[in-house]
This record gives C-alpha cells, sequence and structure tokens, in this order.
C-alpha cells in the first residue's frame, strides 16, 4: 500500500496532467475536434481518479 506522502504525490501529478490536457483540448478545438474531445475524456478519466485518490487521502489522515 503507498505511503500518505506517495498518495500525495499521486494527486498533484494528476492535477497537474489534467491542467496540461485542458489547456491542449482549449487549443485544439477549433482545428481537431475529435483530438479535442479525446484530451476531454482522458481528463474526465483523471478527474474522477482524483476524487477517489483524495477520498483516499482523507481517509488515512482521518485514520492517523
Amino acid at each position: 500500500m503507498p505511503s500518505l506522502a506517495q498518495m500525495n504525490g499521486s494527486l498533484h501529478i494528476h492535477n497537474f496532467y489534467i491542467g496540461k490536457l485542458k489547456a491542449k483540448q482549449e487549443q485544439l478545438f477549433e482545428t481537431d475536434p475529435d483530438l479535442a474531445q479525446l484530451l476531454d475524456n482522458v481528463a474526465g478519466v483523471l478527474s474522477e481518479h482524483v476524487v477517489t485518490l483524495a477520498d483516499e487521502i482523507a481517509e488515512r489522515e482521518y485514520e492517523e
């Protein structure tokens, strides 16, 4: 099981890449809407994982 520090690091990395995907999606929206939609879908999956990860972190912090 990953440590709390590793989980927090993963959370920050997820949020970083979600921001990058959203920025690139906005750039590509006019020129390549299919790729922009794909990037939006990937960001959505990562966002769902962020919610799960944040819940796990909160649970771990509560237990300590």
